[in-house]
């Protein structure tokens, strides 16, 4: 059992006070999973060549201006750190490849979340509250934001296994559910020279995603295609840098309910984590039928 959670600010004043908006949806969410929590939150996209890229370290002491000038010093890329306890992000003018080539030869603790111009990614251990307060989420602001607290029923409880999973640039998957057959999709991609980071189902259902959509896909044809790959029960919600998606499997029988207005729009695994958003009670309240995609724009 786990929670997920997302929000679309539709009006750029929402957009200022997206973490107001999104922690009490976390927080409450906490009930279904109090193991972990992550969320990401997507933001003005940086001008090109910048890229964002979030990383979590175990260590709570761990020196990021130390981080900083060595990746300045090997990489010789424009960059600049934004720290918040055990997670940082980097704004660099590198390039994914260089910047994963650098973590691969210098072997640090920590941990690449997310890689993007939009996307920031933050995941931990613990209560979602807890979280929550550790990073400031109600400081956050963005467009829109998905989020997950997790009660594992497969893998490990770490900062790797949480969600939301990421693959390529400015996408992430969150997923309520079980698959059957991830390793069978596993095998798949890494025949594909697709890299692996944990053994959790839900990463091969965002790596299968993500690898159909560099190959032309849309997201939402990938997941046409999904419905014949992914073995198994999920509600997955997923963002890009401008849109939110939604889909439940054909049985349908991992809970989301949806709340629309002309401000936003709100979902979650439960209503009584919408209960608090204003307009609630006028908005088009629903709850997703099987198989079928439902996808907002920003």
């Amino acid at each position: 059992m786990c929670g997920i959670v997302g929000f679309l600010a539709r009006r750029e004043p929402m957009r200022k006070t997206l973490g107001e908006f999104v922690v009490p949806m976390l927080t409450c969410m906490g009930d279904r999973g109090p193991d972990s929590a992550g969320l990401a939150a997507f933001s003005e996209p940086l001008e090109a060549p910048l890229r964002r890229y979030s990383f979590y370290a175990a260590d709570r002491a761990f020196d990021w201006g130390a981080f900083l000038n060595q990746f300045a010093v090997d990489t010789d890329a424009t960059s600049e750190i934004e720290t918040a306890e055990n997670h940082a992000i980097l704004i660099s003018t590198a390039v994914p490849d260089a910047v994963n080539r650098w973590l691969d030869e210098r072997n640090l603790p920590v941990h690449l979340l997310s890689v993007g111009r939009s996307i920031d990614v933050y995941k931990d251990e613990g209560h979602p509250a807890e979280i929550s307060r550790r990073y400031h989420f109600d400081e956050l602001h963005g467009s829109h934001a998905v989020g997950h607290t997790r009660m594992a029923t497969e893998s490990a409880v770490s900062p790797a296994h949480a969600h939301p999973f990421t693959a390529g640039e400015d996408f992430c998957l969150v997923h309520n559910g079980s698959l059957s057959n991830p390793y069978s999709i596993r095998r798949k991609l890494e025949k594909k020279g697709i890299r692996f980071e944990t053994d959790n189902d839900t990463e091969a259902a965002c790596r299968f995603l993500e690898w159909r959509m560099s190959l032309g896909d849309t997201l939402e044809t990938a997941l046409e295609r999904a419905f014949t790959e992914l073995d198994g029960f999920y509600t997955l919600l997923m963002a890009t840098a401008d849109k939110l998606v939604l889909v439940r499997d054909a049985f349908a029988c991992k809970p989301a309910v949806v709340a629309e207005t002309d401000d936003y729009v709100a979902i979650s695994s439960e209503y009584r984590a919408l209960a608090h958003l204003p307009g609630v009670s006028q908005a088009r309240i629903f709850e997703p039928v099987p198989e079928q995609i439902y996808s907002w724009t920003t």
